[in-house]
């Protein structure tokens, strides 16, 4: 019948790697109880070399278990020196992730600049130039001090024409008292010359 699953991992945890090291130590053991129990020098011979091909053969085996032992530390060195090798790329990565966002940050700042300064050139392109600007300055100066000049004159005018005005009102007024005067003389002529008129008719 089949060992069961139990047995086996049994063997398996007592036996180490499953070559047999456990069932070579009791082959040993037998046999060296063997060949303290030979009654004979031929049979104390078998077993004596019995005895030397399980111990070549657990020599071997532990020859074979420390290559592996020795192979799997230079693997774990092996795994080690690629897991720091990893560890030192991600690190490196992750600056140039790092160096890598600060470039976009910039980018994006200078993309904003050149975005605001096309909008300004756009801006400055519907004003006329400076020299442009300080001629039409320089013509509205003159035209201000024409218009200005013109005021003057206009005010000097006005100012002539009101005593103008002012002369002749008087002379209007002063004609007006003359002519009043004249009637109140007429007046009193008639008066006269009708009370005259009276005193020689009596």
């Amino acid at each position: 019948s089949f060992p069961s699953d139990e047995v086996i991992r049994k063997r398996l945890l007592i036996d180490g790697d499953g070559a047999g090291d456990d069932r070579r130590i009791n082959l040993l053991v037998k046999s060296f109880i063997k060949w303290c129990n030979s009654g004979s020098q031929e049979e104390g011979y078998s077993q004596y070399q019995r005895m030397l091909s399980t111990l070549s053969q657990c020599e071997f085996s532990m020859g074979k278990t420390l290559l592996v032992y020795d192979m799997n530390l230079r693997e774990m060195e092996n795994y080690e020196k690629i897991y720091k090798d990893i560890e030192n790329s991600i690190a490196a990565a992750h600056e140039k992730i790092s160096e890598c966002k600060k470039q976009i940050l910039q980018a994006k700042r200078i993309r904003k600049n050149r975005q605001e300064y096309d909008a300004l050139a756009k801006v400055i392109q519907h004003h006329p130039d400076r020299h442009e600007t300080l001629k039409q300055l320089e013509a509205l100066g003159k035209e201000l001090q024409h218009l200005s000049h013109i005021k003057e004159n206009v005010e000097d005018k006005l100012e002539l024409r009101r005593k103008q005005f002012h002369v002749l009102l008087s002379t209007i007024h002063e004609l007006q008292q003359t002519l009043e005067n004249d009637e109140k003389l007429s007046e009193a002529e008639e008066s006269q010359e009708t009370q005259m008129e009276t005193e020689t008719k009596q």
